[in-house]
Order: structure tokens, then C-alpha cells, then sequence
């Protein structure tokens, strides 16, 4: 028996168990359900099955009766849309969008409403930012050396536009694993794609400073292995590089054996102080030729210049005299007009972009990794051949080849049919996108310290149906999203709560705040000011240049109106409104965002610039009409315009006549405090606006 203390609890290990304070003994072979392929459970039996609307919702039902429940009653038009569209796009309905769906009567209303939004590019916008925390996406390297990944915006790009396709998982996987080695033309923009999706192996922190580059080299990879491991299988791999897993079956020898597949792997060019990152040329023939152009006709100019300027300066120096410190100053004119002329397309030439680049990664010397003892590359044990970890793939594994580095079979076996983790792992993350909790409320862990699975015949049903569906995302998103369980109100019913307080069992729909992105999008959508271009980069900073340091201030902008996945992500200095409202951590994985409620939130709401601006543009558009119009009639509708806009639904009369109210005392306030700069009138209406947006029920999707 071994003993391991923690900072919080004591666990000890006995034989091929765990026993873990609360949980009880622990399997710690291979028995553990996530290892086991997901079995083709039938559905279950269910007394109400007129609730039912997809095969889905009998897994729901049947936890629910067993239990003594029953779902709540479905969630009327106005919230329906409201949380559809901010679920598959980030923002909020139109009102025009609102009074169409409620107008509509047809049986299939809300599937055509599902269909329109997953046709959407905003869906890609939404859906890639998900994504986008599992990659551990930035624009800076963060760590010791904060410099700019100028062209990590390709990746992003590459995200958005892979959700908008549909572009299948199982392709998806392969294409950030190892795009650089499937075949095609490598001057095709398929290629290129391809090569942009390898960023995802590289966007990582890297200690650029570190003096030993051998422990820089395993660190990187040591974070590679973690990532991939917790992306794409929920498992902590990267806890086996000192020792073997306490709780999990993986070996030190299955990390190093993987460990081989990414040192074969080029991520850096070099890792001699300071340490560079690789980048993929991404190079079409018409570039190549611009560029070759480019170079010769710049060849042709500082040639012409030179002969100019010696020309000019023989001249001066006819007499014996010698060289001003700056002769140009002494030409003539018409030699100075043509040295001008010159050098401006010379200098036009230069400025121009380079060759476009891509974060990302590319074969190199393969080789197999000693056992680092204690995860030092000063302590070296046993060599191991490349493989896959043992409890997942056997131990009779076909041996890598040696002119590979084995990323294209890694990817491979991860969707290969019967894997036991890839599909669970991703059903479960679309689940908890859609819900706000997983089946398995670990999404990145699957492990034995993992969450059990509240309801694992429908996890394995979903894994089932997304390996089936072939691999498509939206296919999920419909099945989840025309179910029942999906559209059911969120009522409080007290014995539901009293048996199941943590809504484990889904008997209603959970209230979720709006993600950090989808506050600041939603803000801007309802004031008129969202600037709805896509893809590109708003990085000011040229690459590998530094961004920020320790106690410097940081100079990236954030005035823009675009939406808030195309702004910049800077590690160790991320903007402030992301800070505010849960962001992303941007240095590893993060697929269960928490959801944190805190005075600043509240402040930002009501004291902000951001907040002052977007309410001003609001007014002016409420009251496009004329501010002499202060008829109640006219109030009226403004109110209801506002309110449909901000809440998804019309304003009650007593909600209109509070606001009314409202508008009448704080207009009397304003006369009396004798604000000049704003007319009474006008900073009464942007002062209901900043009521209305401060509100819980604009932040909060029910």
C-alpha cells in the first residue's frame, strides 16, 4: 500500500485501486467505464412518451421517472428564440427575426429557425470561440517573452470557417494533428489550409528565455501531449512525465512513447536564447512570382540609386574638395527630383507584405525518446519506441515507421471506429456548450479524478450517433436542439430541486449568464454599432515583436466594433472586459468556462465608456423621430422597441408605466441639475437604456 498526502485530502492507493475521500474504491485498470468503447444501448422505456420528441429525450425521461419527475413544460415563443440564437450565434434575435418566428404558425417554425441560425456565419463566429478555449487560443506568446503570434489570426480564421462548413470532426482532428503530412499540391489553398489547422500544436506558451534548450524542447512537448491528451481523449497525460499516472493506467513509457511522435516534430526553428517559433510559408505561384518580381525590380532600383548617387557624388568632388556629411543636400534639382522618385518605389517595394506565414508545425529528424527519470532530461532511462498509450490501444501495437514522425497515425487511430474516448469526449463538450454542464462535468477529464457521467447511456447513444452521422457538429446541434429536453422551460418546481438541486437529471431548462464575448456582442447588436465584417487580424504589433512586459503598459487596441473573437487575445494582459466576465485562461485548455458573479461586473454595467456609448447610440436611434415628440403614445412603443430589442420580448404595462415613470423623474433631474451638455430629455431615455441593459435579464439566457 502507498501513501500520497495533497494539500486538501489524503488518498490512498491499494492495488490497482483508489480510494478517494467520498467516492469510495476507485478502479484503477481498464475497466473504467471511459475506456471501454461506448456499447449501442436501446432506448429506454418511458411512461410519458408523447413527450418525447427525439430518441434523445426517452435517456431524459426515464432518469426523470425513475427518479419521481417530471420535465418542466416547454419554454414559451419569446424565450425559445431568445436562447436558440444566442446559443448558435452569440447574439441576440432582431426583433424583426422575433415577430416572424411568433407570426409563424407552421408545425416546423422552430426547425426552420434552427436551420437559419446553423446556416449563419455568426454560428461559425459562436461555435469556433468554443473551440478556440479548448485550443488555448492567443495572439501573444505570454511566459517570459511576450511576443506577438501576428499570424495566429489564420488559425482563428481557419476555426470559423470549419464550423460554418460542417467540416467534419473526424477531419477536423487529422488537419491540426498532421494537415502538413496529407497528400495534395502544397501550393493549393487546400494545403494551405491545411498547414494554417497545424497552429493548433503550436499556439502554446514557450519560455523563449530559457538557457537550457533541451528542457525548453521536453517543456513544449510536455505541453503538446498534455493538450492533446486533454483536447481530444479528456485525459491527463501530461501527469505521467515524472512518474507514472497516481489515478489513471497511463505509464511514464506511454508519455515518452508519445513523446517521440512531437520531438520528431518540428514546433521551433531553434531554441537558442531567444527561441524561435516555426512557421509554415504559405506560398501560391502568383505570390512567388509577385514576390520574385518584387525582389528584381527592388534589385533594379537600389542598382539605379547607386549609380545615381555615385554620379552625384563624383561631381561634387571634381575640385578636390571632400565629401559633405550629407551630400544630397548639395545635388542639383533635377538629381534630387529623380533620387526622390526613386527611392519612394523603392521604399513602396519594401513596405509591401511579405510572403504570408502560418503558426504551425512540420516533420523533422524521427527519432524515439528515452524515459526522462523524473521528468529531467539529465536522468535518462530506457529508450521507447513511438506508440499509443497501452490501456487504450494494447500492447500489441504495429511499430512506427522511421520516416515519420507518426502525427497522421496518431490522428488516425483517434477516429479510428471502437476508440473509446474521441466521440464520447466531443458529444460531451457539444452537451455542455448547449447546457452549461457536461454529462460528464469534466469535459477535459475522464479520468479516474474525472466526473462520472450522470447519464452515461446517453453519452454513449450520442457518441454513437456523432461517429454515425459522420462526425458532422450540426447534425448534433439538431439533435439536441429539437428535442424536448432542449426547449423545456426553466419553472422552479421545489421537489424537483429538493431531489435533484443541482439539475443533474435536466427536469428544466438552467438560467446561464452570457459569456464575456456575448455580453460585449450583445451590447453592441442592440445599439446598432456591431460591425459585422469576418476574419483578419486587429493586431497592431508586426510579428515576433514584444507586446508587453512585466509592470509595461500594454498598447493593444480595443476600440473596434467587430465582434469580439476577432479582438486580440493577449496572455498575461487580456482586455479588461474579458477579465470582468470569466474569459477564457488562454495558456492551456479550458472547455468548462466557470461562471463568477462580482461587483466589477455591475460597475462595468453601469460606469463604463463602453456602457455610455453604446446607450447614447441607442437613443438615437429610439428616438430618430424627433425628441419634440413626447406624446405617451409614442413612449410607448419606444419602451416596447427597447425592450424587445434588449429582452426578446414586449414590455408589460406595468413595466411600461414604471419606465415612463422613470423617464419623468430622472428628466426632472436633469433640469434641476442643470446638465447643459445633455438635453434633459435625451439623458433620460439614455439613462432607461442603461437600466434596461444592467439588468439581469439582458445578460441572462433562460
Amino acid at each position: 500500500m502507498q501513501l500520497y498526502f495533497g494539500r486538501s485530502e489524503l488518498t490512498v492507493v491499494i492495488c490497482l485501486g483508489i480510494l478517494v475521500p467520498g467516492r469510495g474504491l476507485v478502479c484503477a485498470d481498464d475497466s473504467w467505464w471511459a475506456f471501454q468503447s461506448p456499447s449501442d444501448v436501446p432506448l429506454p422505456t418511458v411512461v410519458q412518451a408523447e413527450w418525447t420528441a427525439t430518441p434523445l429525450d426517452t435517456f431524459i425521461l426515464a432518469k426523470l421517472e425513475e427518479n419521481g419527475l417530471r420535465p418542466a413544460p416547454p419554454a414559451n415563443r419569446q424565450t425559445l428564440i431568445r436562447r436558440v440564437t444566442f446559443n448558435l450565434t452569440g447574439l441576440p434575435p432582431t426583433p424583426a427575426e422575433i415577430t416572424a418566428f411568433l407570426s409563424d404558425d407552421s408545425p416546423d417554425a422552430y426547425t426552420k429557425i434552427v436551420d437559419r441560425l446553423l446556416a449563419s456565419p455568426h454560428y461559425g463566429e459562436r461555435w469556433g470561440r468554443h473551440w478556440l478555449d479548448v485550443a488555448r487560443y492567443a495572439d501573444s506568446n505570454g511566459l517570459d517573452e511576450n511576443l506577438a503570434y501576428a499570424n495566429a489570426w489564420r488559425y482563428r480564421d481557419y476555426v470559423i470557417t470549419a464550423f460554418n462548413d460542417d467540416k467534419p470532426y473526424d477531419q477536423f482532428i487529422t488537419e491540426q494533428l498532421a494537415g502538413d503530412l496529407l497528400p495534395g499540391d502544397s501550393n493549393t489553398p487546400l494545403h494551405h489550409e491545411r498547414l494554417v489547422a497545424t497552429g493548433f500544436l503550436a499556439l502554446g506558451p514557450k519560455f523563449l528565455a530559457e538557457k537550457d534548450p533541451q528542457k525548453m524542447e521536453m517543456d513544449i512537448i510536455d505541453e503538446q501531449i498534455d493538450t492533446v491528451g486533454r483536447t481530444f481523449m479528456g485525459l491527463t497525460l501530461g501527469c505521467a512525465r515524472c512518474h507514472d499516472h497516481k489515478f489513471d493506467p497511463i505509464a511514464t513509457t506511454d508519455y515518452y512513447a508519445l513523446a517521440g511522435i512531437f520531438k520528431s516534430t518540428r514546433t521551433m526553428e531553434h531554441f537558442i536564447k531567444m527561441a524561435r517559433w516555426y512557421e509554415n510559408v504559405l506560398l501560391t505561384e502568383e505570390i512567388r512570382d509577385q514576390t520574385e518580381d518584387n525582389n528584381r525590380r527592388l534589385a533594379e532600383l537600389e542598382a539605379e540609386i547607386k549609380i545615381l548617387v555615385d554620379a552625384a557624388n563624383r561631381e561634387l568632388q571634381k575640385e578636390g574638395d571632400p565629401l559633405p556629411l550629407q551630400p544630397e543636400r548639395s545635388y542639383p534639382p533635377k538629381v534630387r527630383e529623380e533620387l526622390d522618385r526613386l527611392n519612394q518605389e523603392a521604399t513602396t517595394l519594401r513596405n509591401r507584405p511579405g510572403v504570408p506565414a502560418a503558426l504551425g508545425v512540420a516533420e523533422r529528424e524521427v527519432v524515439d525518446v528515452r524515459v526522462h527519470q523524473g521528468g529531467s532530461h539529465l536522468k535518462l532511462g530506457e529508450i521507447v519506441p513511438r506508440r499509443f498509450p497501452v490501456v487504450l490501444a494494447g500492447d500489441q501495437q504495429q511499430p512506427f515507421g522511421p520516416d515519420h514522425s507518426g502525427r497522421l497515425r496518431l490522428s488516425r487511430w483517434l477516429v479510428a471506429p471502437g476508440h473509446p474516448l474521441t466521440a464520447r469526449v466531443m458529444a460531451n463538450r457539444l452537451w455542455r456548450w448547449h447546457f452549461g454542464q457536461g454529462l460528464v462535468r469534466t469535459p477535459d477529464n475522464f479520468g479516474l479524478l474525472g466526473d462520472r457521467p450522470c447519464n452515461q447511456p446517453l453519452l454513449d447513444w450520442l457518441a454513437n450517433r456523432f461517429v454515425e452521422s459522420r462526425w458532422s457538429i450540426k447534425a448534433m446541434h439538431r439533435l439536441i436542439l429539437l428535442s424536448s429536453t432542449y426547449r423545456m422551460s426553466s419553472r422552479h418546481d421545489a421537489e424537483a430541486a429538493r431531489v435533484d438541486p443541482e439539475n443533474r437529471l435536466h427536469w428544466q431548462a438552467s438560467s446561464r449568464r452570457l459569456e464575456a464575448e456575448a455580453v460585449r456582442d450583445a451590447i453592441l447588436a442592440v445599439s446598432s454599432q456591431l460591425n459585422t465584417t469576418m476574419s483578419g487580424s486587429l493586431m497592431q504589433t508586426d510579428n515576433r515583436e514584444r507586446v508587453t512586459y512585466i509592470n509595461e503598459d500594454d498598447e493593444t487596441g480595443y476600440d473596434f466594433t467587430r465582434r469580439s473573437i476577432y479582438l486580440p487575445v493577449i496572455r498575461n494582459n487580456l482586455y479588461d472586459v474579458f477579465s470582468l466576465f470569466d474569459y477564457a485562461n488562454a495558456s492551456m485548455i479550458d472547455g468548462n468556462r466557470s461562471t463568477t458573479t462580482i461587483a466589477p461586473q455591475a460597475l462595468f454595467l453601469m460606469n463604463s465608456d463602453f456602457m455610455w456609448k453604446a446607450t447614447g447610440q441607442m437613443v438615437r436611434e429610439l428616438l430618430a423621430d424627433g425628441v419634440a415628440d413626447i406624446q405617451p403614445e409614442a413612449d410607448t412603443n419606444r419602451i416596447q422597441t427597447l425592450y424587445l430589442a434588449a429582452y426578446g420580448r414586449t414590455a408589460t404595462r406595468d413595466e411600461v408605466a414604471r419606465a415612463q415613470a422613470f423617464l419623468e423623474r430622472a428628466e426632472a433631474g436633469s433640469r434641476a441639475a442643470e446638465l447643459e451638455f445633455v438635453p434633459p430629455r435625451l439623458g433620460a431615455w439614455q439613462l432607461l437604456c442603461q437600466v434596461v441593459l444592467a439588468a439581469d435579464e439582458f445578460i441572462y439566457v433562460r
